[in-house]
């Protein structure tokens, strides 16, 4: 059995440690509200942007916009894979990083170029023999706008130029607190729903409809890349407050646990204290 003084020690390092994962779990329980209210309206943002240009597509009958046009054979792959740049956060990171393997061992190593935003999934495949095109690792308050137009741009304008056959994006879809699904979505090519291709409705437009579709069509990859990045803020905000929670309890049932000990061992002290007393004063009375 440990001795007194180190249970007491390590008593009151648990109690640090449960004051800073209860203090993690507030940050970001807060921070989750506003991610959680972003990721929410940027979806019925893309959703509608969705609808429009897919009737815009559809009334389009001349030869399909590069972005729209798929590939026979799918040889060079772009993928765009969202983490976190910290960890604590649970099986946030880990679960995106296996989806990120499946997805290389269905294409190829060598066939998938990668773009990393975030630190761990950079941290994992570094050394791991993958094609690396670009890296945004320790970005303050998380991935933005900005930098979601840059790499849409990026990604359409190699793939309108041929230096790939399809664009993915590996992010976490927001559900809720409790469920954050790692999800696999292509960006390009852009798939117009038949439905709405086949009944497409008559706009009038200025400029003309293949300006209009291919200002769209870039507005839409954008979009697509931005709500990204929220969904993975909402949902690395969620899984960390989980962790954060599940960390804080573990703490409270070990300080019980080493309290128990610790009156275990204090009893044994004492009676170890009274038995050798008790032991002298029967030798002197012989």
């Amino acid at each position: 059995m440990a001795s007194l003084k180190a249970i007491r020690k390590r008593i009151a390092s648990v109690k640090n440690t449960q004051k800073i994962t209860k203090a993690m779990k507030m940050v970001s329980a807060a921070k989750l509200r506003r991610a959680q209210e972003a990721a929410t309206n940027a979806r019925a943002y893309a959703e509608k942007l969705s609808e429009l240009m897919r009737h815009v597509a559809g009334s389009v009958n001349d030869t399909p916009h590069p972005l729209l046009q798929s590939r026979e054979r799918v040889q060079r792959v772009d993928l765009l894979l969202v983490t976190a740049d910290r960890g604590l956060c649970g099986a946030y990171n880990s679960n995106l990083i296996r989806h990120a393997e499946q997805l290389l061992a269905q294409y190829g190593r060598q066939a998938v170029r990668m773009t990393f935003v975030g630190r761990r999934g950079f941290d994992y495949f570094k050394k791991r023999g993958v094609l690396i095109a670009e890296k945004y690792i320790n970005l303050f308050g998380g991935p933005d706008l900005a930098l979601a137009q840059r790499l849409a741009d990026q990604l359409a304008r190699a793939y309108a130029e041929g230096h790939c056959d399809a664009v993915f994006v590996l992010y976490s879809h927001f559900r809720s607190a409790l469920s954050q699904v790692p999800t696999v979505e292509q960006l390009l090519p852009i798939v117009p729903a038949e439905a709405l291709a086949s009944s497409p409705r008559e706009y009038v437009t200025e400029p003309d409809t293949h300006t209009l579709l291919d200002r769209l069509l870039r507005q839409y990859v954008r979009v697509l890349v931005h709500r990204a990045f929220l969904e993975a803020q909402a949902s690395e905000h969620a899984a960390r407050m989980t962790a954060m929670d599940s960390a804080t309890t573990n703490a409270a049932d070990m300080i019980d646990r080493l309290t128990l000990e610790m009156n275990r061992a204090r009893q044994a002290a004492i009676t170890k204290e009274l038995m050798e007393i008790v032991s002298g004063a029967e030798a002197l009375k012989g």
